[in-house]
């Protein structure tokens, strides 16, 4: 079974319904079978051949949709570039890569072979425009064949590889496989709360090259509607639910707060949404309180990573509505494993821990990714007799749940005590007055490393740094409790759309020999 056959059959069952809607245009089920077809044809008549990359670099499009069915049906390599990565990521990422071919949306269409990085490239083609030295994306679909490819991947092919946002550190690129990939969308078929129907409305807000991306083959497998939003404006989100009678939605919990923040969520009409899925970050307990009672009891959470390929633990609709019932703890839960996946809690020596001791979180499954692109040492390093080590410190319940502690380089030690940012983020997001909060180390002559806070407050509120740390130290041990707080009026994000914790983190640093103390 491929993607490509796939496709096909939702082309046969639902050929004139809506496969993507992007603002007033619409793809069919049956055009985006065809288009994506002759792209595939396309490229092989150029010359590439079966594991060539491609590279690509958009905002969310129907392109972006057609790129992917293209490069599955003909057996080539998508190296999507987030389109928040700065110029120098992105020679970053094209040199390591070395794709023969560069398709750009608008904006990124300034590249060249004399870039940095980007004398592999042999062809360059543009979504939109005609910039000097591309070609038009347009008349490389015309000029393709309609004859179905005869590619079938065995489980080990690349098909994918997913660059990291760079949050810790050097980009890096993890292989996926068709295995990997095909594994992902039965175990997200097989999960959801509601399952899609032909019909429904999926919005896709943040980038489909990246994390959202994951979620367009099991729901064209599905039938649906993939709705793609080029950026995230909560009002005009809100308002777009009910016009385009939107049933699904993934979110990153940054847009949950920003929703939360809207005035216009007191009056919008959600009525059609089924199940709000977010992910890609903790989200504090309180915050998941209040969407809850303020958004609807349609939430469900995964917790994955590019290595994971898919999603590792889901806290499901039903978990949430149980634990806000029953038992409050659970919402600081990511879940429990998730289909196939086995998933362990290890100390230092492998041996499984239990209780509330913390260990490392480790995994195994059809959907663990094949390695990083050019890096076999940093493989060997994560991929160890079959099992992934995820670098996440997290602790395990009886009843199988997962709590993340937090990532192992995030650890602060100060006066000897290990202090986790994630649990006094969570307590500082209990109060009114916080919108977002990044909880870092900075060097303190006394302690080696002290807790701080850096905070952005909704708007008109007025919280003092005072209040911030006293409302802290009422509720987590002293230790633990911020020392300091700066205020922001935004916290910096990655390409992904979470906060950047070495970003804020650095500027605090700056002159020190070394990131501890």
């Amino acid at each position: 079974m491929t993607f490509a056959y796939f496709l096909r059959r939702s082309a046969r069952y639902w050929g004139n319904h809506p496969a993507v809607l992007y603002r007033d245009r619409v793809l069919t089920y049956r055009e985006l079978d065809e288009r994506s077809t002759r792209l595939a044809n396309a490229l092989l008549a150029l010359g590439l051949r079966t594991g060539d990359r491609v590279a690509i670099q958009s905002r969310n499009c129907p392109e972006v949709v057609e790129i992917e069915c293209a490069l599955y049906k003909a057996g080539l390599v998508k190296a999507a570039l987030n389109p928040r990565f700065t110029a120098s990521e992105a020679s970053d990422v094209v040199e390591n890569c070395t794709p023969r071919v560069m398709i750009a949306g608008p904006g990124y269409t300034d590249y060249s072979r004399e870039s940095r990085g980007f004398g592999c490239v042999e062809h360059f083609f543009a979504i939109s425009g005609a910039p000097a030295g591309y070609g038009t994306y347009e008349a490389l679909i015309e000029g393709g064949a309609t004859t179905a490819i005869d590619y079938v991947p065995k489980p080990d092919d690349l098909a994918v590889l997913h660059f990291s946002s760079g949050s810790t550190g050097k980009i890096k690129a993890a292989m996926q496989s068709y295995g990997n990939r095909l594994a992902s969308m039965r175990k997200m078929i097989l999960s959801m709360d509601h399952p899609a129907r032909p019909g429904d409305r999926l919005a896709l807000i943040g980038p489909i090259t990246h994390a959202s991306g994951m979620l367009m083959q099991p729901y064209l497998f599905l039938g649906a509607t993939l709705v793609l939003f080029e950026k995230f404006e909560p009002a005009h989100f809100l308002a777009e639910v009910p016009r385009l009678r939107l049933t699904h939605v993934f979110m990153v919990p940054a847009m949950i707060n920003m929703l939360l923040a809207e005035p216009a969520l007191a009056t919008a009409d959600l009525g059609s949404l089924r199940t709000l899925a977010y992910g890609a970050a903790p989200m504090a307990p309180a915050r998941i309180r209040e969407a809850w009672e303020r958004i609807g009891p349609i939430l469900s959470q995964g917790y994955g990573a590019s290595e994971s390929t898919s999603g590792v633990t889901r806290l499901s609709t039903a978990d949430h509505a149980d634990a806000i019932a029953r038992h409050p703890g659970r919402l600081a839960s990511c879940g429990r494993a998730l289909g196939e996946t086995e998933v362990r809690v290890v100390d230092e020596r492998g041996e499984e821990v239990s209780g509330d001791d913390i260990g490392e979180l480790v995994i195994r499954g059809a959907d663990v990714f094949q390695g990083y692109w050019g890096e076999p040492d940093l493989t060997h390093e994560v991929l160890v007799d079959g099992w992934l080590r995820t670098g996440d410190l997290a602790r395990v319940d009886t009843d199988g749940y997962l709590y993340l502690v937090d990532r192992k380089k995030d650890m602060i030690i100060s006066g000897g005590f290990n202090v986790y940012p994630t649990e006094v983020e969570a307590t500082l997001y209990q109060h009114p007055d916080v919108m977002e909060a990044c909880v870092i180390s900075v060097p303190d002559e006394t302690w080696g490393e002290s807790v701080k806070a850096v905070v952005a407050l909704r708007p008109g509120r007025k919280a003092s740094a005072a209040e911030l740390i006293g409302h802290c130290r009422a509720r987590i041990a002293d230790y633990k409790s911020p020392r300091s707080v700066d205020f922001v009026a935004e916290l910096p994000k990655n390409a992904s759309g979470k906060v950047a914790r070495k970003l804020v983190r650095e500027q605090y640093w700056l002159g020190a020999s070394r990131r501890v103390n």
